[in-house]
C-alpha cells in the first residue's frame, strides 16, 4: 500500500521496539491496528548520558519517513519501548518528545521499559505477571494501580535463568568435565568444543568481549539439545526455570485469577525448558492462571498507541516504566 501522491495522512500512531538486536518499527490507526514494519539491526548506543535520544533519532527517522510515504499514515502518537529505559533513561524523557514533535508532529509520546511493552504485547491490560527472557531475563506485573519488577540486573549481576545464565552455566559443567572436577558433563563439553573450539581458548574468546553475554547466550540450546539424554544439562534448565519463577512469583499480583506469560527468544528452545518452567510456575503461583503471549513488544508498544489514542489506557503510569510525555509542556502524566 503506497499512498498517492498528494494525498492527505489519516492521523495514527507510531510504535517503536529499542533492544539489543536493533530498532524495530510500526505505523498504524486505532481502526487499523499495525499497518506496516520496518527495521535497523544497529542497536540504539547507550552512554555516559544512557540511552541516547540522538542515536535512536537517528536510526529512527529513515523507517518512519519510509513507513509514512508507504501507508499514507502521520503519527500523531508515539510508543517507545526502550531497553533500559527505566534506569538509564533521562535524556530520551527530557529530549525525545520534542525531537519526535519537530521531525513527525508527533503531539504525545509514550516513553516505556521494554519489559512494559513486552507485557503489553504478551497480557494487554489485564493484571498478572510476565517473564521475557532472551540473552537476559525481567520479569514485570502488575495489579492496574502499580508496576512490580524483579531481576533485568544483567548477566554479572542477575538475570537467573536468561540465555547468558543458562550458556554460562553449560560451559561451566563442560569445564569441570574438561577438569575431571565433579558435576561436569560429556555431552556437554562435546557441544563446547564442536561450538567454539578447545577449550582452553574460552577465557580469551569470552573475556575480552563487550557482547559476551550474547556469546554464553548462544551456547543455550547446545544445554537444551543435551537435555533429554543429559542429567547436568536437564538440571541446568530446571535450576532456570525455579530462578524464573522465583521472579514471576515476586511481581504477580497475590489476589484474584492473575494472568501469567513467558515472552521472547529463549522460550524457542521449547519443551525442555518449557515443561519444567509449568511445574515450577504451578507450584510457585497455584492462583494464577498460565496463557499464551498474546505477541511481542512491537506489539504491545502498538496496543498501548491505540490505548493512548482511543482514551482506553489503562496500565499505570510510572516515571520510570512508563512516562508519558505531551510535546509542547514535556509533563508525565498518570492514569
Amino acid at each position: 500500500m503506497t499512498a498517492p501522491a498528494g494525498a492527505e495522512h489519516a492521523e495514527g500512531f507510531l510504535a517503536v521496539d529499542s533492544g539489543g538486536s536493533g530498532l524495530r518499527v510500526a505505523v498504524g490507526t486505532a481502526a487499523r491496528g499495525t499497518a506496516r514494519r520496518r527495521s535497523s539491526k544497529v542497536p540504539v548506543r547507550t552512554g555516559s548520558r544512557g540511552v541516547d535520544p540522538e542515536h535512536l533519532m537517528e536510526q529512527l527517522t529513515p523507517l518512519v519517513r519510509a513507513l509514512t510515504a508507504e501507508t499514507g499514515i502521520r503519527p500523531a502518537t508515539a510508543v517507545v519501548g526502550a531497553a533500559g529505559f527505566s534506569t538509564l533513561g533521562d535524556a530520551l524523557r527530557a529530549e525525545l518528545p520534542g525531537a519526535l514533535a519537530r521531525e513527525f508532529g508527533v503531539r504525545r509520546t509514550v516513553l516505556a521499559a521494554d519489559a512494559v511493552t513486552a507485557y503489553a504485547g504478551a497480557l494487554g491490560s489485564r493484571p498478572g505477571a510476565v517473564v521475557a527472557a532472551g540473552t537476559g531475563l525481567i520479569a514485570i506485573g502488575t495489579d492496574l494501580t502499580t508496576w512490580r519488577r524483579a531481576d533485568g540486573w544483567g548477566h554479572l549481576l542477575g538475570d537467573c535463568g536468561g540465555g547468558a545464565w543458562i550458556g554460562r552455566a553449560g560451559l561451566e559443567a563442560a569445564l569441570r568435565a574438561y577438569d575431571g572436577r565433579a558435576g561436569g558433563s560429556g555431552a556437554l563439553l562435546a557441544g563446547a568444543e564442536e561450538q567454539f573450539g578447545p577449550l582452553p581458548g574460552l577465557p580469551g574468546l569470552f573475556y575480552p568481549r563487550p557482547d559476551r553475554a550474547a556469546v554464553l547466550a548462544s551456547f543455550a540450546p547446545r544445554v537444551a539439545a543435551c537435555a533429554p539424554g543429559d542429567p547436568v544439562a536437564a538440571d541446568i534448565l530446571r535450576t532456570a526455570a525455579r530462578h524464573m519463577a522465583d521472579s514471576a512469583a515476586a511481581v504477580c499480583p497475590a489476589d484474584g485469577e492473575p494472568h501469567v506469560a513467558v515472552t521472547g527468544g529463549l522460550f524457542a528452545i521449547g519443551d525442555p525448558l518449557l515443561v519444567p518452567l509449568r511445574e515450577e510456575m504451578t507450584r510457585r503461583l497455584p492462583h494464577a492462571r498460565w496463557v499464551t503471549a498474546g505477541g511481542d513488544p512491537l506489539d504491545g508498544a502498538a496496543r498501548l498507541a491505540v490505548g493512548l489514542a482511543t482514551g482506553t489506557l489503562t496500565l499505570p503510569g510510572d516515571e520510570t516504566m512508563l512516562y508519558v510525555g505531551e510535546a509542547d509542556t514535556m509533563t508525565q502524566k498518570g492514569n
